[in-house]
């Protein structure tokens, strides 16, 4: 069973944590979820990495961690948090660290902004159903036009949502939002548990987590960050029904960082730790093998990588 935990951020947020597997394993992957999300989108991988050591997380306002301040919901204070809980978790040995949407952003910011801790630690990368550039590739299944509305409004609503606060009013209303929720976050398979699993995530989201993240998700550019890492395991997937996060994403992302892999997976949608089980595992094993002889990260000035993109899937 995973042991949990609290890591309190310097803030006073206490974000809750599971870890499993053995304690002396040679490299630990930390899970970062998605927007909207928690930590039990990955149960999946946590059940089938049990010979590995394993951190899953609940970003601030997200899950059972608890609330943030609007002025701290953003990607910046999520990198720090990151920061934090590697501190805590991972004081000592190489870490892979696994990010979904929001997570992999999340740790783009990371190493943004600690860029020699980045270096000395990471051994890994595996970043799923991200992306580097913001909602620059994102049309939520539509035409362009219509898409460049509905973000028009979207964004409106998201200002409201997060002067709201802690309020949690569509946990109440879950039933009525699973087709949608369903049609937006995932592509041709869909299990009931899973939409379970994502729409427990969503109740657990306050309007203030909904609304607040939401401009500095929307213009994230990370491109460069990406460009700098060198000389570590780095895997991409993405799902070709993604409609929040399409493999223009991952396209970009492949071809800014150097020596990453990208795979798309046919009929996949936004949620693939779900979808597509065990791709997601056996792509985080693959990374952990690669990670256990990685040398650290050379920060340098990069090169383009787009021949390692995958379009066939």
């Amino acid at each position: 069973m995973p042991e949990r935990s609290e890591v309190t951020l310097p803030d006073g947020v206490r974000l809750q944590v599971e870890t499993s597997g053995p304690a002396d394993a040679p490299v630990t992957v930390i899970l970062l979820h998605g927007w909207c999300l928690d930590r039990h989108i990955w149960h999946h991988q946590v059940k089938a990495l049990g010979d590995v050591r394993v951190v899953a997380y609940d970003a601030r306002g997200h899950g059972r961690s608890d609330a943030t301040l609007l002025k701290a919901a953003t990607l910046p204070q999520l990198g720090a948090d990151l920061a934090e809980v590697i501190r805590a978790t991972a004081p000592t040995g190489p870490v892979v660290l696994v990010g979904h949407s929001l997570g992999g952003m999340t740790i783009m910011e990371y190493a943004a902004d600690h860029p020699e801790e980045f270096a000395e630690r990471v051994a890994g990368l595996v970043l799923v159903s991200t992306t580097a550039e913001g909602h620059t590739h994102t049309r939520y299944g539509m035409p362009a036009q219509l898409a460049t509305l509905f973000r028009y409004y979207e964004t409106i609503g998201a200002g409201v949502l997060a002067r709201c606060g802690t309020w949690r009013p569509h946990r109440m209303m879950t039933p009525v939002l699973r087709p949608t929720v369903r049609w937006l976050l995932f592509g041709d398979d869909c299990d009931d548990t899973s939409l379970t699993v994502t729409m427990r995530g969503v109740g657990r989201a306050s309007l203030r987590s909904i609304g607040g993240f939401r401009p500095s998700i929307g213009a994230q550019q990370r491109l460069e960050t990406l460009a700098a890492w060198t000389g570590v395991p780095a895997a991409v997937l993405v799902g070709d029904r993604d409609r929040l996060t399409p493999p223009a994403c991952a396209e970009s992302i492949a071809g800014a960082l150097p020596g990453a892999e990208a795979t798309v997976l046919a009929g996949g949608g936004h949620m693939l730790m779900l979808e597509r089980p065990e791709e997601v595992t056996t792509t985080i094993r693959d990374v952990v093998r690669r990670a256990a002889g990685a040398t650290p990260i050379r920060q340098g000035r990069g090169r383009r990588a787009a021949e390692g993109f995958d379009e066939a899937a």
